[in-house]
């Protein structure tokens, strides 16, 4: 006796075929996340508890490599201080300098694409020549930097082989490379509708508060992207600290040349670089693994945090 309730026989077999239809266009996804993060993942949580030199099968040994780099490994805080003074000085920098030059840019009217060209082709150049050029140009003897502030009675810091400068030097070198931010934030700022800045200036506000009380708040979406975005990015800061690191120390020799990261003093130390050199200079996976879960829960927590408070990031403007 049927109730009458049941779905036709049919619907079960057409909610199958659209589940499998789902699938099949979401595979390529679904294969390269299980293969790229998935499978790394799990394998460096594993690793994470294990000894293992790369050569000898791994040993379980508990929380002892946890315990290590944590409690006893001496580049460990040095490289975790260094990698969250970027995150939040290179972050902000960026942001605000990017933000400043899309504005400038918006502003422009004779040639201004002469100038959008100008301050995006540093952004095109590769990484290691860009810091190369850099790192030429600071040289605290003979660079043009130095050459120009001694010649107007100005301190010439030693920029990359001075620890109280090195930092600096870095944040210098990502401010020269904003032509990303530039454009994102200049595309965001033409979006503004100019009906809302016609009638702030009718009720006479002034252009701090046309830009507090309508520029940001219509390009909010875009502010936390890019500050998502620079925090993930900043966490990752590997390429550019150990080029510069490598020069101003004269280690310019071959791959079969040791090096220890952090040049001067320890000063541009990142956890990045500190899993490579525990991992593929020291042969120390279980603790490189460590290093580099640590590095994923910072960004996990860092990006929590911006989304969880992305209304209060920039203010409502009300």
């Amino acid at each position: 006796m049927t109730t009458g309730i049941l779905p036709p026989r049919g619907a079960a077999a057409r909610r199958r075929a659209a589940a499998l239809r789902t699938a099949a266009f979401m595979s390529p996804w679904l294969i390269g996340f299980a293969v790229f993060f998935a499978y790394p993942l799990l394998s460096t949580v594993y690793f994470s508890f294990m000894k293992y030199d790369g050569f000898r099968p791994p040993s379980f040994n508990g929380l002892d490599n946890w315990s290590y780099v944590l409690t006893q490994y001496p580049l460990f805080w040095p490289a975790m201080r260094n990698t969250l003074w970027l995150v939040v000085v290179v972050v902000a920098c960026r942001v605000a300098f990017g933000l400043g030059l899309g504005l400038l840019v918006t502003k422009i009217k004779t040639a201004s694409g002469v100038f959008r060209t100008l301050f995006y082709l540093p952004y095109l150049a590769p990484p290691v020549a860009a810091t190369l050029a850099f790192v030429f140009l600071l040289n605290p003897g003979t660079g043009p930097a130095n050459t120009v502030l001694g010649a107007v009675g100005l301190p010439t810091p030693g920029w990359f082989t001075d620890p109280d400068w090195s930092k600096p030097a870095l944040t210098a070198l990502a401010l020269w490379g904003i032509g990303d931010l530039m454009v994102i934030f200049m595309a965001a700022l033409l979006d503004v509708p100019k009906e809302q800045y016609e009638a702030a200036e009718l009720d006479g506000a002034g252009a701090w508060t046309r830009f507090r009380h309508i520029t940001l708040p219509n390009i909010s979406p875009i502010v936390l992207f890019a500050v998502v975005t620079g925090v993930i990015q900043s966490m990752q800061y590997y390429t550019q600290p150990l080029v510069a690191g490598k020069v101003a120390a004269g280690v310019i020799g071959g791959s079969g040349q040791q090096f220890e990261p952090g040049y001067p003093e320890k000063s541009t130390l990142t956890l990045p670089q500190l899993v490579y050199n525990a991992g593929f200079q020291r042969f120390d996976y279980g603790s490189a693994c460590v290093i580099a879960l640590v590095l994923f829960l910072l960004s996990m927590a860092f990006t929590a945090l911006l989304m969880r408070r992305r209304g209060g990031l920039i203010g409502s403007g009300d």
